[in-house]
Formats: structure tokens, C-alpha cells, sequence
């Protein structure tokens, strides 16, 4: 019985990042605060390593693969992050403010 509890498998990890992706979605939705929805974009990058790497252990012992991508998408959100929170801080110094309505006219 205490064996059965402890085996974790492919779902659990795969319902793990389903829930990181879904507390992203919704924190995007719903906040209004541009540092919030940052992070939140955050939790659903990280859903979608948490994907690469439980697929990429269970079905794939010899190829990397899902690791390589997974390391990948770890830069390219450094990098994105990074580059949004330098978008945000000249916003901000124009606009005094981290309320995302006070940036409606960068609207397409």
C-alpha cells in the first residue's frame, strides 16, 4: 500500500503541470498587475518544461531530446523575461504606474 502511494508516474506529473498552466492562464486573465502576469507566464513555461521533461524520461532513454528543449525554453524565457521587464520599467517611468489598464494606448 505505502509502495503504491510513493510510485509516482507519468500522470501525476503531467496533472502537475496542468494546474501550473492553469494557474497561469488565470492569473494572466484575471491580474492586472504587469509584474503578476509576468510571473504568471512564468508558471506556464514552466508547465510546459515539467511536459518535456516527464515525457522525455518516460518514453525516451537514449535521445535527450525533451531535456535539450527543455534547457532551450529555460534560456528563451530568461531572455523574454528579461526583455519584458526592461519594456516595463521604461513603461513605468513614464507612466508611474504597474496597473496594466495605464498602458491602453499601446494597443494595435
Amino acid at each position: 500500500m505505502v509502495n503504491m502511494i510513493f510510485n509516482i508516474g507519468l500522470y501525476h506529473y503531467l496533472i502537475l503541470a496542468l494546474v501550473l498552466f492553469l494557474i497561469g492562464a488565470l492569473g494572466v486573465i484575471i491580474s492586472h498587475n504587469v509584474i503578476k502576469i509576468l510571473i504568471c507566464l512564468e508558471f506556464m513555461l514552466t508547465a510546459v518544461n515539467i511536459n518535456f521533461i516527464a515525457f522525455a524520461s518516460y518514453n525516451d532513454f537514449v535521445n535527450l531530446d525533451g531535456y535539450v528543449f527543455s534547457i532551450f525554453y529555460v534560456v528563451i524565457g530568461a531572455i523574454e523575461i528579461a526583455i519584458a521587464l526592461l519594456i516595463f520599467y521604461l513603461m513605468y517611468k513614464e507612466k508611474h504606474s504597474v496597473d496594466i489598464e495605464a498602458y491602453k494606448e499601446l494597443k494595435g
